[in-house]
C-alpha cells in the first residue's frame, strides 16, 4: 500500500477561525484523482481563478505562516499544519475547498487534521507514489539561520532553536520521521508566540484570531496557558512540524535528512526553491526497488 498514491476516501469537513485574520472559515477536504497533487479552492471567490495548486513556486509569503497564491492574486494562508498531516499520513492527492482566505488554526497543531483524516479514511489509487530522493546536500544560510537537505536512507528531521527566555532556551530534536513518529512525537505540538508581540502583530493585521486556545503564549520567562505545555520541548517540535508541512509543497515526500537551525517558514521555502534549482541534487523515485537498483 505504501508504494501507491492515496487520496481521502470520503470528504473531511471542519471549520474554525484563522489565527491571523480571525475569520471563521469552513473547509472540505475532498478526493482528487491520481497525480493531481494538492489543490486549494477558494469557494468564496467567483470573479477570477479561485484554484491554487500547491507547488514550491506557489508560496508567495512566509511571514508567520506559509501563504500560497495564484496568478490572479487569490491566496490561502497558514496551510502548513494541514500540509504536515497530508505529508506524514500519506495523502498525495486532495482538493481543499474553503470559503475564506486562511485555514482554520484549530488548536495550533496538526492533531485535529490527523483525526479528521483518520475519520475520512484513505483510498489507494492505481498510480505509484513518488518520492524525492536527496542525492547531494543543498543548504541555505541567512546570518545565524540555516536549513539543509542531505542524503539519508529515510526521512529524518533535525531542528534547533534558541530563545532568550527561560520558557524556551535552547531546544533541539533529531529523529527518524515516519507516520507513527509524527503521530506520537510531533502532531500535537502547538504554535507559540510572545505576548509582547501581539499588539504589534495586530496593528499589522495579524494574530487577530490568536488566543490561548490555539497558541502557546509566552510572557517573559513564563508560559501563560493554564494547562502548561504538552511536552517540555513542544516549541522545537512544533518548528519541526512546520518544516514538514513547508517541505511538502514540493509535491512528494522526501527521502533525505532535513536540518534546521533557527529556521522559519521563509528559510524553509528558500530551501525548497534552492532544491528545485539544483536538478543534480535530487531525483524522483517510486518504489524501494528503484533505490536498491541504483545502489
Amino acid at each position: 500500500m505504501a508504494g501507491f498514491q492515496h487520496t481521502v476516501r470520503s470528504p473531511a469537513l471542519f471549520a474554525g477561525v484563522g489565527v491571523h485574520t480571525g475569520e471563521y472559515t469552513r473547509v472540505s477536504v475532498r478526493p482528487a484523482g491520481a497525480d493531481a497533487g494538492i489543490t486549494f479552492v477558494r469557494t468564496d471567490v467567483r470573479d477570477r481563478d479561485n484554484q491554487i495548486r500547491v507547488t514550491g513556486e506557489a508560496v508567495c509569503k512566509t511571514q508567520l505562516g506559509t501563504v500560497i497564491g495564484n496568478a490572479d492574486g487569490v491566496t490561502v494562508s497558514t496551510i502548513e499544519h494541514l500540509m504536515a498531516a497530508f505529508a506524514m499520513l500519506g495523502v498525495d492527492n486532495a482538493v481543499v475547498e474553503l470559503d475564506g482566505p486562511e485555514m482554520p488554526i484549530m488548536d495550533g497543531s496538526s492533531v485535529a487534521f490527523v483525526r479528521l483524516l483518520d475519520r475520512a479514511g484513505l483510498r489507494p489509487q492505481e498510480a505509484p507514489r513518488r518520492f524525492i530522493e536527496i542525492l547531494k546536500t543543498v543548504e541555505v544560510v541567512e546570518g545565524d539561520k540555516r536549513a539543509a537537505l542531505k542524503p539519508a536512507d529515510g526521512f529524518e528531521v533535525a531542528f534547533e532553536i534558541r530563545f532568550d527566555t527561560a520558557a524556551i532556551g535552547r531546544q533541539a530534536i533529531d529523529m527518524a520521521m515516519d507516520e507513527q513518529a509524527f503521530r506520537d512525537e510531533l502532531a500535537d505540538c502547538r504554535t507559540f508566540g510572545f505576548l509582547r508581540e501581539v499588539e504589534a502583530l495586530r496593528a499589522m493585521g495579524l494574530a487577530r484570531g490568536g488566543s490561548m486556545e490555539n497558541c502557546v503564549v509566552i510572557d517573559g520567562d513564563r508560559v501563560l496557558n493554564p494547562e502548561g505545555l504538552r511536552r517540555p520541548d513542544e516549541f522545537v517540535r512544533h518548528k519541526a512540524l512546520d518544516a514538514i508541512g513547508d517541505l511538502y509543497v514540493l509535491g512528494a515526500p522526501i527521502l533525505g535528512r532535513f536540518e534546521g537551525v533557527l529556521a522559519g517558514h521563509g528559510l524553509n521555502n528558500a530551501l525548497v526553491r534552492a532544491l528545485l534549482a539544483r536538478p543534480d541534487a535530487w531525483r524522483v523515485v517510486t518504489l524501494a526497488e528503484d533505490l536498491r537498483e541504483a545502489v
